[in-house]
């Protein structure tokens, strides 16, 4: 029997709308991001202009706190990264998909201590808690194998359990600090033990204060329905759901947040493995299905073919893009889907770069359009370095200059800036319309 034939686009279309990039649900508490309605046909030289925008009314902070909720509970993961340039990636995430909304309602969305709480999917991810359950598979792991890569004594256990018990919750550095030496790795017993605890999830991580875990005993922390149900089982010391349960439930759940895609697309959202979704894909109901020149199976949801079959085509987000967005942080299926080939360069010499620090994608009218590097100088936001995308005769076309500029202006006015300075840019050519733009 023939699979049905999916078109890149389409594919790129429903990964859109599952990420939150299709709807009009930008926030309205902040300032609107400037629109140039004068400039861009003569520095571009070209006709085309970016639409003015109009100032919305008022959103409550409640509302922008609901909004990020809404938005983790669709995503289902939300990466974390000590990296902070415009802001934290967490940060980013809620911005790129809600516009200009208020940064301390992202934090309190997060880490009010009841909706959410930390935890290893794709990597350090903040997690809705009614998932708590399903990442019981992972806490056996962790249980079975008994240790993490540094070693500790019982007594630092005891030490951790006595403490969270009486005085928690509690940060590393109250219960003695997180280091032992200088290096970063060179953690102290409390710390590697409050860690090994919240792998095997007898402890949690719900609440952040100045970038610190705050940990707290899971029994005082996670819903009761949560912890405890008819169908749960004992194994390792860990009660939760059986862990092909669990596998079902994250496989059904990274299957949703980007509808259509390969085993290995569906795989990394939370970490599985390609032989753990193809083991499961049809008893979670997803739907083999054929799109050209992608690798394996590829497999799309029912609710993913339903909305291509009504040709919804909702207004695009123009925004940047953190790298560990989770829109992009699979790189190969972002090049399947995108066409750009993109790493983080924070970890390499600055001049072995190429496009930067923390270069962030540029997204706008459904495609990465450009590369920018920012970063913060008092009151101006700084394009460091801007990479313009380039079409298959190597001309810029005019919506990746609109795009970018239109973004960095929406950037800037969320992060407090009141200028913007274009620094190099590739094409060299078409940095004075990008500077006339911003």
């Amino acid at each position: 029997m023939a699979l049905p034939d999916i078109s890149l686009n389409e594919v790129r279309r429903v990964a859109l709308w599952r990420q939150g990039f299709l709807e009009s649900s930008k926030m309205r508490g902040a300032p609107a991001a400037r629109e140039s309605t004068a400039r861009p046909a003569k520095a571009l030289g070209r006709s085309t202009a970016p639409a003015p925008s109009t100032a919305p009314a008022q959103t409550t902070d409640l509302e922008h706190e609901r909004a990020v909720g809404t938005m983790l509970a669709r995503l289902g993961a939300v990466q974390l990264d000590t990296i902070s340039v415009l802001a934290r990636s967490h940060e980013l995430v809620a911005y790129a998909r809600l516009g200009v909304i208020d940064r301390k309602a992202i934090e309190r969305a997060y880490w009010s201590g009841d909706q959410a709480f930390e935890y290893w999917s794709h990597a350090a991810c903040i997690l809705p808690m009614d998932t708590w359950p399903l990442f019981a598979f992972r806490r056996r792991f962790y249980a079975r194998r008994g240790s993490r890569w540094h070693e500790f004594p019982a007594q630092a256990l005891a030490m951790v359990r006595r403490r969270l018990e009486s005085d928690g919750p509690l940060t590393t550095k109250e219960l003695g600090g997180a280091k032992r030496g200088g290096q970063w790795w060179d953690w102290s017993e409390a710390k590697v033990a409050v860690e090994y605890l919240l792998d095997i999830g007898e402890v949690v991580c719900t609440q952040r204060v100045g970038w610190r875990r705050v940990y707290d005993l899971s029994d005082r922390v996670i819903p009761t329905n949560a912890l405890q149900a008819a169908t749960f089982v004992d194994d390792d010391g860990v009660i939760g759901p059986a862990n092909g349960e669990c596998l079902r439930g994250l496989i059904a759940q990274a299957a949703e947040t980007i509808g259509i895609g390969t085993s290995a697309d569906i795989a990394d959202v939370h970490r599985l493995t390609i032989a753990e979704v193809e083991r499961h894909a049809v008893d979670v109901g997803l739907v083999r299905v054929q799109v050209p020149d992608w690798p394996g199976r590829t497999w799309a949801t029912p609710t993913a073919l339903d909305w291509l079959g009504k040709g919804s085509r909702p207004r695009h987000r123009t925004t940047l893009l953190s790298p560990f967005d989770s829109l992009v942080w699979h790189r190969q299926r972002m090049e399947r889907l995108f066409g750009m080939t993109h790493r983080l360069e924070a970890y390499t010499p600055a001049a072995k770069r190429l496009h930067g620090y923390f270069a962030m994608p540029v997204l706008h009218g459904g495609q990465l359009v450009a590369r920018v590097d920012p970063k913060r100088e008092g009151t101006t936001l700084i394009a460091q370095r801007v990479t313009l995308e380039q079409d298959a005769r190597g001309r810029v076309p005019d919506s990746a200059i609109i795009g970018t500029a239109r973004a960095l202006r929406e950037a800037a006015d969320w992060v407090g800036c009141d200028a913007i300075r274009i620094g190099q840019v590739s094409p060299a050519g078409e940095a004075p319309a990008l500077a006339a733009l911003t």
